[in-house]
Parts: C-alpha cells; structure tokens; sequence
C-alpha cells in the first residue's frame, strides 16, 4: 500500500466562490488529503476553477471596461493561471500547515500548469462547460444582453455562464510534476484543468479561449504519472442514475461497461457528473487494475477502502 499512487481532483465548488469562503473550505479539504498521505499513499492534488475563474473573468472585464487604454482584454486563459495561482497558493500553504502539525515533513509545491488542447476541437462550436457564479433568470439575460455570453439552466442550482471545453491532449510541464512526485513531494498540478493552449509555430505555445475540464485533465495527469487511483470528489456521496427521480439509485460498485452505458442513456448531466463519470471510466480502461472513485470529499478514505462512493473498474 506504501507506494500506491493516487491523484485527487478536488471540484472548484468545494473551495467556495470568494476569497474568505475559500479559506474556509481549503482548510477542511486538505485534512482527507493529508489522511491519504499520512497512510502511506503517493498523493498528486489538482482541482477545479469553474466559479473562480468566472469570476476572475468578469472583475478583469470590469477593469478593461473602465481603463480600457491602461488595462486591455484579459484572455480566459489568462484568468486560468490566475486561478492556478491563488488557488494553489491556499492548498499548498493549508496542506503543508496540516502536515506538519501531524509531524509530516513533506515540500508541498504548486505547479502552474499548461495543458494542449486541438484548435479544431468540435468543442469551440458548442460551450458546455459552466463557469463563474450561480445567478437567477433576470441576472443571466442582463448579462447576455451586455457581454454577448451563453448562459445555461445548471442542475436546478440557478444559472451560469458556459465557455468552450476542449479535450486535454497533453501536459506541458509532466515531467517536472513526475520528477517533484517521484522524490517524495506533494504537487498540485493541472488546476482549473491547466492552462488551455494549443502549438504554433517557432515552439510557441498560445493559450485559448477555454476551461478543459478538470476531471479529464486529472485523468491525463493520473495516466501520466502511472497512479493507481483517480479520485473525483464532488458535492454528492455517490454518482446516480435517474437522478431526481423516485427511482433514483444510487451508484457503488460498477464496471467501466456499465458506465458507459449510463452514459449512452444520458443518465448524467452534461458539464458536472457526465465529464466526471467519462474521466472514471477512460482512466478504469487504462489499465486492469486501476480504479476511479467519485465520492464526497471527506469519504476519500472509506471510498479507496471500499465502503462507499462509485467506484468504476475494468
């Protein structure tokens, strides 16, 4: 068990959308993460963006808007390592904070991370992926009418701006993840779903107007770095499927085969468990005996020990 290596994708919504909720929230992530470490486990941690970069995006707006000679437009990927940046400067300083009050001496570092995406990705032609803050019907249409942004209904909870989500093709910085990974150093990597860009000429790397998922880019990363466990963590216990329904049941031990028929079904919402349960899944194929788990945040640990959330196997 000492060596096994996991990658834990923490969802953006679970670290709040503003500052003081964050603190908040990343003191309470990093104790399930630091439980995984202190058992022994090799621990990678990336996480979400979706309400933080939103609203990054529209406070540069705002700024570019009021001093547009000083302040010109701030592209979405710029606002990604923004998000990279302070969202990984909290994880990192909690995480080590928590480490070392367990007697833990492990580096913990943050690797602002650029992820390849193809610029003929079908993606670019239909946004799915919600970002920035929940808003109500009155809220979305004013915006639309003044910034030209898709707004889509997300999951009963209000509604959200949706940009493109293009597939992660590679990871930029992999190697120095692995090489800090291999020497025994807690990484965040890969936030927000990396820094979108594509291949120009001369070795230029441009970013894009995107958000990649974070859960297919974890599970890049989890391929990559050759771990054992993906784990998704969200704002349920476990994926569903007629979810909302009477008949609702609740997912736990499952194939990679019955998954993917789930998905065929439309069993899970496109732009939060869809994305999760398809990065479940291509990583459970990856090979025989790894194994993805989706669960609640503080379940990690009962989730990798079999007690509870969806796990999905070949």
């Amino acid at each position: 068990m000492g060596n096994k290596k996991i990658v834990v994708a923490l969802g953006g919504n679970a670290l709040g959308s503003n500052l003081v909720e964050q603190m908040r929230s990343v003191t309470d992530a990093v104790k399930p993460i630091a439980d995984l470490i202190e058992e022994g486990y090799e621990v990678v941690v990336s996480h979400g963006n979706g309400p933080q970069v939103g609203v990054i995006q529209d406070a540069m707006t705002l700024l570019s808007r009021e001093y547009p000679e000083k302040h010109p437009h701030f592209p979405l990927s710029v606002c990604t390592a923004m998000s990279q940046g302070y969202i990984g400067y909290d994880i990192q300083n909690k995480l080590r904070e928590e480490l070392l009050d367990r007697g833990i001496h492990k580096d913990v570092t943050c690797v602002l991370t650029q992820v390849e995406v193809d610029p003929d990705d079908p993606a670019f032609q239909n946004p799915t992926k919600p970002i920035g803050p929940f808003l109500t019907r009155e809220e979305a249409e004013a915006k639309k009418k003044l910034r030209n942004h898709v707004f889509i209904e997300d999951a009963g909870r209000g509604y959200r701006r949706v940009v493109a989500s293009p597939k992660p093709i590679s990871i930029i910085e992999i190697g120095t993840i692995r090489t800090l990974a291999e020497s025994g150093h807690i990484v965040i990597a890969a936030g927000g779903g990396g820094i979108p860009v594509t291949r120009g000429e001369n070795n230029h790397l441009k970013g894009s107007p995107a958000v990649i998922d974070k859960d297919l880019a974890s599970e890049l990363l989890a391929e990559e770095l050759d771990a054992d466990f993906l784990i998704i963590l969200t704002a349920v216990e476990n994926a569903a499927i007629n979810y909302g329904k009477p008949d609702e049941q609740k997912l736990g031990d499952i194939t990679a085969e019955e998954a993917k028929k789930y998905i065929e079904e439309g069993q899970f919402a496109p732009g939060s468990m869809r994305p999760k349960v398809e990065a479940a899944v291509k990583f459970a194929e990856s090979r025989p005996e790894r194994t993805a788990l989706i669960t609640l945040l503080e379940k990690a640990r009962d989730g990798i020990n079999g007690k509870t959330g969806t796990r999905i196997h070949a």
